[in-house]
């Protein structure tokens, strides 16, 4: 009965993707004022998630120690350049995007944490506890 518990692993990539996303974010806006600099960010948790549920005859590594799989925890990979604003210094950042996105980011993680919270309750409830 509990051997599949998804919603668990979902709450949890959801918050690690906000955090990695706010650490982006934090670089941008510490780099708003360096001259050539590109803003960068993250792909939504939404195309992340549908592109390692559409690889699901690949091999994953659940642990460090597993052969044959990745684990995916590095997010050089996922990060793209933002090009959407440019100043005449060629720096690529805007800092009221910047809060915007930081804004979605801290939202983004408050709904990984309700929803673990929610799923504990039933989890709870069904085992009879209170």
């Amino acid at each position: 009965m509990f051997q599949n518990l998804t919603v668990f692993e979902t709450a949890h990539a959801m918050a690690v993707h906000a955090g990695q996303r706010q650490a982006v974010i934090a670089q941008n806006v510490a780099n708003a004022d360096t001259p050539g600099f590109v803003g960068r960010d993250l792909p939504s948790f939404q195309d992340i998630h549908a592109n390692k549920s559409s690889d699901a005859s690949m091999q994953r590594a659940t642990r460090a120690g597993h052969l044959h799989g990745a684990t995916n925890q590095n997010i050089d990979g996922l990060v793209y350049e933002d090009r959407s604003f440019a100043s005449p210094d060629g720096n690529s950042v805007s800092v009221e995007t910047e809060m915007m996105r930081a804004t979605d980011a801290k939202r983004q993680h408050d709904r990984s944490l309700a929803i673990y919270k929610s799923a504990m309750n039933v989890l709870r409830s069904s085992l009879g506890r209170q």
